[in-house]
Order: C-alpha cells, then structure tokens, then sequence
C-alpha cells in the first residue's frame, strides 16, 4: 500500500485510523527475538534487516476496525496499564517499530518538533490517533522516543502510554 493511500486514509476515514491496535505483545516479543538472535550469529546484517521488512509490511497493514476490535485494544491496554501501575511506574511501551515507518526516519520527533506525529505512517500512525482519540481524553500521556542507536544513528521508536496521579 502506498504512504499517499495510508495518508489519504488518514483524512478519509479518521474514524477507522484513530481505532487502530497497538503492535500486540506477541509481535513485539518476536520482532525482538529476530533482532537478538540475528545480532548473536554471523550472519547479523541479512538475519536483521529481514526481521525488520517483515514487521515494516506488516506495520504498513491497516487493521479492520471494528468496535470488538476497539474492546479488545482497550483491554490489552488497560491489561498493560495495570500491571504497570501496580509495579509502581509511571509509563508502559506499548508499541515499538522501525523508524522506517515515519516519513523523515524520526527526524522530527529526534529533534521534539510539535509536527512530529504528521510524519507516521501506517499502524503507528493509527496507534497515535487511537491514543489522542481514546486514551488521551482520559488523562493518558504519550511519549515517544527513539529507543536505539545503532551506529550512532536513530533506530527504533517506541511510543510509552504515560500517567501520573499529580498532574491530574
């Protein structure tokens, strides 16, 4: 699917992309694993960078939302949400993804410029719209940030659902 559909979709129908699910814990666990495994052989740059096309093509996949599909994101996240706070922290990762899926690498959002979000595409991009549309009315924060630095250069980001009982 081309970024222009994933953008036009994204004026289209708000509705569907502002109900978009978050990566599950499921493809983050594997997506972590094919990285760790890849970087412990020899063969750590093919191993690599096929893990990571692979979660790109998927990432790049609208999900068909449905309201069961909202129910269901919204229990996963409150399942994170309360495990989270019970441990006593103040924020959960709730999605991680390669910065291929912004149009500018992480640029933006390396250099905190307030337009950061105009450059998601795909699945993160729907993650931000669910979070502005669903999570932030109830006093949910979100940060995103780059979480590695391979050679030095932007890598993954990763966006963290935020609260703190003093700021309400």
């Amino acid at each position: 699917m081309s970024q222009s559909k994933i953008q036009q979709r994204s004026s289209d129908s708000a509705q569907e992309l502002g109900d978009e699910t978050f990566m599950s814990a499921s493809e983050l666990l594997n997506y972590v694993k094919q990285t760790e495994m890849a970087k412990a052989s020899r063969d750590v740059g093919s191993s690599t960078d096929k893990a990571r096309e692979e979660l790109i093509k998927l990432l790049l996949q609208p999900v068909i939302v449905t309201p069961e599909k909202i129910a269901e994101i919204k229990r996963r996240v409150l399942g994170q949400l309360r495990t989270a706070a019970v441990k006593g922290d103040k924020e959960v990762l709730v999605m991680r993804f390669p910065n291929a899926l912004c149009t500018d690498k992480g640029r933006a959002l390396n250099n905190s410029e307030t337009d950061w979000p105009g450059t998601l595409i795909g699945r993160p991009l729907q993650a931000f719209e669910f979070w502005r549309d669903h999570l932030k009315p109830q006093g949910y924060g979100l940060k995103a940030m780059i979480v590695d630095w391979p050679q030095g250069m932007p890598g993954d980001i990763g966006f963290f659902l935020t609260w703190d009982d003093a700021k309400r």
